[in-house]
């Protein structure tokens, strides 16, 4: 529920922004502000010695809100992700399953 007091940053799954959440390989557009991430190769576990304790995609969103706190990005409303079907689904998974991404962002 909405009520007007909601502070987080929505998570857009289409359309265009100034700042982007972009699954490798895909590229954001020209001169648009952008985290990336990749998905944990097959058989590999969120956590595992090569792959982020907290995941990839909450690394990148972390890594995106403290370049906006610092003033290293452009200050953004909002963020668009560029990401397959199973992207997507991570970029969900991240924002209910990891608290302090969800206290950040909303999809």
């Amino acid at each position: 529920m909405n009520n007007g007091t909601d502070m987080r940053i929505p998570l857009f799954f289409s359309g265009t922004a100034d700042t982007y959440l972009v699954e490798a390989p895909r590229t954001p557009p020209p001169g648009a502000y952008a985290a990336h991430f990749t998905l944990p190769k097959p058989g590999h576990l969120i956590g595992c010695p090569c792959c982020p304790p907290r995941g990839p995609v909450s690394a990148a969103l972390a890594a995106l809100f403290r370049a906006r706190a610092t003033g290293a990005a452009p200050f953004f409303k909002s963020v668009v992700v560029l990401a397959s079907p199973e992207g997507e689904a991570a970029v969900r998974a991240a924002v209910a399953g990891d608290v302090l991404t969800g206290a950040r962002y909303k999809v």
